[in-house]
């Protein structure tokens, strides 16, 4: 069984290059492509992909359009951003309208398909150099809700294993590392949703962020 993948993108060779990339593995089929927003909510609506890959800056629609309008429509594909190094804004934007992750169009091989693959099982997986900038710029604004002074929202074990999400590592990393199952990381994950209101790693990240619960 392969993923189905959609790129959109407006540079041709960009969705080309990562088209030949990607047919070099059997995990990976390409089934559509579109060059703005607009495009590309209609391509995901006749092929249903698994994943799409977007990029930000598009004229017509942009990603970050086009992630608004998935939202309106109820498309819960998962979005993986196509980004450049100066993009850090439109990143945490991206983020905050449920994209799954980043990806550096410079990226390896290895990286592109380890980060396709978690997006897909609902992981969130960002490159160091890319969560560094986005981390940094939000850790810096003021937090939307203040911390009460005389409890600790997450336990310590709970801290551990949210850092380590924060950090990219899958639940089955954070288990050997910390020396317990990986059903006890995801009871964890799911005590921290809870205790954050959220529903995902990927929100998760953003709202311990903004509540200063852990720095990059």
């Amino acid at each position: 069984m392969s993923y189905r993948i959609v790129i959109v993108d407006d540079h041709y060779v960009v969705r080309e290059g990562l088209k030949l990339i990607l047919e070099t593995d059997e995990r990976f089929e390409v089934v559509g492509e579109a060059e703005d927003g607009g495009k590309g909510i209609d391509v995901i609506k006749e092929k249903s992909p698994d994943l799409v890959l977007l990029d930000l800056n598009m004229p017509m629609m942009s990603g970050l359009d086009m992630l608004r309008e998935m939202q309106t429509l109820q498309i819960k594909v998962p979005v993986l951003i196509l980004t450049t190094y100066n993009e850090e804004k439109l990143m945490i934007q991206g983020l905050q309208l449920g994209a799954k992750g980043y990806l550096l169009k410079d990226a390896s091989r290895e990286n592109l398909f380890n980060t396709i693959e978690a997006a897909i099982r609902g992981d969130i997986l960002l490159q160091s150099n890319v969560a560094s900038k986005v981390f940094e710029s939000t850790v810096h604004k003021e937090p939307q809700v203040k911390l009460k002074t005389d409890n600790h929202l997450l336990t310590e074990k709970e801290m551990l294993v949210l850092q380590a999400v924060a950090r990219g590592f899958r639940s089955k990393e954070i288990a050997f590392d910390m020396g317990i199952s990986e059903r006890t990381v995801k009871a964890h994950l799911t005590n921290i949703y809870q205790k954050l209101n959220v529903t995902s790693r990927a929100e998760a990240i953003k709202t311990s962020i903004e509540l200063g619960i852990i720095h990059f």
